[in-house]
């Protein structure tokens, strides 16, 4: 039998007793320690790598831009597209005409302007000018949703060239508050000139035409009729 070591013969010499570092082995058949696998709440916990957070940032970067693009579109068609029209007594400093005549003219541009544009409701309505009856106004629109408002409105402007004449200079507008997209053009019918105005959002398609008044003038004209005959909610 081997002798035992002797805790005071067998120091070495201003040191400490030996360690029997068998005491220390891992027991075979065990794994590594560095080769256990993590418990769930470690996993969770354990740092990202240097290369997951680089794809990972990359995908947030790349949804962002995406988000940001299409964002002010899908805003613009949520905020317009319930959109109401009506035909209040008085607009803009003018006056209702319910008279037969004037119905009459309006109502035929207003059925022709639902069946191209696809509305859901339309309206049309005439609006006399005190001081001037020759400066009426004529107003047709409808609702819908309406996903190319600019389309929507050349498509509008086509039918009333083709009813009224050519219709000259067409040019985009400021809108106003209430945003879309707005054109006005000139025409004329026998000797009277005539400017014509109308709007387009992702609700509503309106025209509107000036009898003797300059393009500028019915442009504000318009913007001013706008706010009081159109609603969203």
């Amino acid at each position: 039998m081997a002798a035992l070591p002797h805790p005071d013969r067998d120091r070495p010499e201003g040191g400490h007793p030996p360690v029997d570092v068998s005491a220390l082995a891992v027991e075979p058949g065990l794994p590594p320690a560095d080769a256990v696998p993590l418990a769930p709440d470690a996993e969770a916990h354990r740092p990202w790598s240097r290369r997951r957070k680089a794809v990972v940032g990359g995908l947030l970067a790349t949804a962002v831009i995406a988000v940001a693009a299409a964002g002010p579109t899908a805003w613009q068609v949520i905020s317009q597209r319930n959109a109401t029209l009506s035909a209040p007594a008085s607009v803009a400093g003018l006056t209702r005409d319910d008279s037969s005549n004037a119905t009459d003219t309006v109502d035929y541009l207003r059925a022709g302007l639902a069946a191209d544009v696809r509305l859901n409701r339309s309206i049309g309505v005439a609006y006399a000018d005190g001081t001037d009856r020759r400066r009426s106004v004529l107003l047709v629109g409808g609702t819908a949703l309406i996903w190319r408002p600019e389309s929507a409105l050349d498509e509008a402007m086509k039918l009333l060239s083709d009813s009224t004449g050519t219709l000259n200079g067409i040019r985009p507008v400021a809108a106003g508050r209430l945003g879309g997209t707005m054109k006005c053009g000139s025409t004329s019918i026998d000797t009277t000139s005539m400017a014509v105005c109308g709007w387009a959002d992702h609700g509503s398609v309106a025209l509107a035409m000036f009898p003797g008044r300059a393009v500028d003038d019915a442009a504000a004209l318009l913007r001013r009729i706008r706010v009081a005959v159109q609603a969203r909610g």
